[in-house]
């Protein structure tokens, strides 16, 4: 895939079956950061994804048909809620991710909701997100909580 070319993608329903191979793509998208910061714990991992994964609202990012990574987006009482954005290392730093974040972020803009997420703190993640018009809104111990303020539809006449 080249960096200068639109990657190109489609996005699949995700199923409670993609839970086993969706945890393993996160331990391998996740697993430096974790370790650079001294929290890398498989089984607190496991249980986390666990607790958070709904598949209702996950989405497959496939590239040929092969697993590239994942995506949810789901609606809660201030707007949406991004997460689990994961893509396989082979996958990152060609443009994929900010495909697949431009198509959400339209989709959003066309429902009129802001979205919302957090990213683990001293995270490339987080330039990535600010350069999409995320503003950070809080951080605690481990995480950046960033919002992308609703976007003006203005027409102009």
């Amino acid at each position: 895939m080249e960096r200068s070319a639109k990657p190109a993608f489609c996005l699949k329903a995700a199923s409670q079956e993609d839970f086993d191979r969706l945890f393993h793509l996160r331990i391998a998208a996740m697993r430096d950061s974790l370790e650079r910061i001294g929290r890398f714990d498989e089984g607190r991992a496991f249980e986390r994804f666990k607790a958070s994964f709904q598949p209702e609202h996950t989405q497959l990012i496939l590239v040929d048909g092969a697993l590239a990574g994942c995506v949810a987006m789901k609606p809660v009482e201030t707007g949406l809620l991004l997460e689990h954005f994961y893509l396989y290392p082979a996958f990152q730093s060609r443009g994929l991710g900010a495909a697949v974040l431009a198509r959400l972020l339209a989709e959003a803009d066309a429902a009129h909701q802001p979205v919302r997420l957090s990213v683990l703190q001293k995270s490339d993640a987080e330039r990535f997100y600010k350069r999409f018009g995320f503003i950070e809104t809080s951080q605690d111990e481990w995480d950046v909580y960033l919002e992308r303020p609703l976007r003006s539809l203005c027409v102009k006449t």
